[in-house]
């Protein structure tokens, strides 16, 4: 995987324990690891201390790793337009624990419930307008914007984030899966976004999502890669599965739809 033009990845649980023994068990595997962060108020949380951090900073440097954080909510303003939205704190605690690590992106949500199904024109342009500035206070948080990588989301229509992504210099994050999940055609989408995307997720369908990539039809998933990898795309896709089985056989799946591109001409290994 290493002689890839870009990195790929998995999440932070794919062994059942904390995140620094799934980053040891990663570290020779992969080239980025996902931090999925959670934290529960006045409950249980995995945000990483200052050792943890140290630790995972040497394991990175090691063995040439990156990380990608995923912020905990769907960032949403407060419903009087102020930040005090539980979203917007709780992504400032993530990128304060996490900003020493370097990371290649932190994804988001952006909760658009509200207007998923709404067509007053005044009400989409409040939810742009919001969606805006909730963007912009987490992007100066990170110091640049293009380290946010707003994620596509299933059931919500392919084009949906368009006019908000417009106002921002953030970057995107396009979940393959989710699209996969949707029904959609994949290429479509990412030969209209990929130059804006640090991210790409990846994972397979079965009686839900994030499942392993052997669900998908051989066929399917070579066509995918070989759009991947030529569209120059040089950031992180990530196989987004939890769960030491289903990252084995994602993987595999991965490496077999790289062996027929290179059996088909169309990808050589360095």
């Amino acid at each position: 995987m290493k002689q890839l033009p870009f990195r790929i990845g998995t999440t932070s649980y794919i062994v059942p324990d904390e995140i620094l023994p799934n980053v040891h068990f990663l570290a020779d595997q992969v080239d980025d690891i996902e931090l999925v962060l959670f934290e529960v108020d006045h409950g249980p949380n995995n945000l990483p201390d200052a050792e943890t951090i140290r630790e995972l900073r040497m394991v990175a440097q090691q063995h040439q790793l990156s990380y990608t954080v995923h912020l905990p909510l769907d960032l949403h303003m407060a419903t009087d337009g102020s930040e005090q939205h539980i979203s917007i704190r709780k992504a400032s605690k993530v990128i304060e624990c996490t900003l020493e690590l370097n990371p290649w992106a932190f994804v988001l949500h952006l909760d658009g419930r509200e207007i998923l199904h709404n067509t007053d024109p005044a009400n989409i342009e409040n939810w742009n307008n919001q969606a805006s500035r909730a963007l912009k206070i987490v992007a100066d948080l990170v110091q640049d914007a293009r380290l946010l990588s707003v994620e596509n989301l299933e059931k919500y229509p392919p084009n949906f984030w368009d006019e908000v992504l417009k106002r921002s210099a953030v970057s995107r994050c396009i979940d393959i899966g989710h699209l996969w999940y949707d029904g959609l055609d994949q290429i479509p989408y990412l030969e209209k976004y990929i130059d804006g995307a640090r991210v790409l997720h990846i994972h397979g369908i079965a009686e839900r999502d994030h499942k392993s990539l052997n669900n998908v039809p051989i066929i399917e998933l070579t066509r995918v890669m070989n759009f991947i990898l030529r569209s120059g795309f040089q950031g992180v896709l990530t196989v987004e599965v939890f769960g030491e089985e289903d990252f084995k056989s994602s993987m595999a799946a991965v490496q077999e739809a790289l062996n027929r591109l290179s059996l088909e001409g169309l990808w050589e290994n360095k």
